[in-house]
């Protein structure tokens, strides 16, 4: 009876320890993809089990900064909805419509998480993506090929949708100013905190083991 009782106790105590756990979701592009760990698993990925040395020394799902930072902090994987590629708005490279993959198409899906990262913006950047007018009203699909109102979307629609939750957006290092200076402006004007990543190691322009590790270590220390 008494060992019966303490066994009961051990997994109450640890049902309640994972419960209190918080549950964080990912709203990323190729830089925090891992083959397995994204949903839906169509979305294309940039690291996988078996990567090209050539390209990444990224081997292990464990060398994610997100792996990292959520082992190193005592949390728990909601939802990684990461999309290599992926543009916030709707200007793909060559101009080419990525309406599919853009961040405001996918930012629905993160399931019921109690923190969300979103790591963005860099190839809205690379792509050449023009950042349009500041707008915060009346935004149409039309409005969602220009940067600017394309952030603006995002973050107004997730702050209402995710209530309760606690939202950063990582600003990677390396980006163009006129983008660098829109995200601020407008996660500003939401109440989103922004976390600005500095001299990251890249290796293919993707962070390399030694970048993930030094993303997840500014990430801990700005939210501390």
């Amino acid at each position: 009876m008494k060992k019966n009782l303490l066994l009961l106790a051990v997994v109450l105590i640890s049902t309640m320890a994972c419960a209190q756990k918080k549950a964080v979701s990912i709203l990323g592009d190729s830089y925090s993809t891992y083959e397995g760990y994204v949903t839906p698993d169509t979305n294309e990925m940039w690291y996988y089990a078996k990567s090209d040395p050539k390209t990444t020394d990224v081997q292990d799902v464990k060398q994610t900064w997100w792996h990292q930072l959520i082992t190193r902090q005592g949390w728990k994987l909601c939802v990684n909805n990461s999309y290599s590629g992926s543009t916030i708005g709707y200007h793909g490279y060559s101009g080419n419509d990525y309406s599919k993959r853009s961040f405001l198409t996918r930012m629905g899906n993160l399931g019921c998480p109690d923190i969300i990262f979103i790591f963005g913006a860099t190839n809205d950047s690379w792509a050449g993506e023009p950042v349009g007018e500041y707008q915060y009203e009346k935004l149409s699909e039309a409005n969602f090929w220009y940067f600017r109102p394309a952030m603006a979307r995002m973050l107004e629609w997730m702050t209402n949708r995710y209530v309760g939750a606690d939202i950063f957006f990582l600003l990677n290092d390396g980006l163009r100013e006129d983008i660098n200076e829109s995200i601020k402006t407008i996660c500003q004007h939401y109440g989103v905190k922004y976390i600005a990543l500095q001299n990251i190691d890249k290796k293919s322009g993707h962070p390399s083991v030694k970048g993930m590790k030094q993303i997840a270590d500014q990430i801990i220390a700005a939210m501390q």
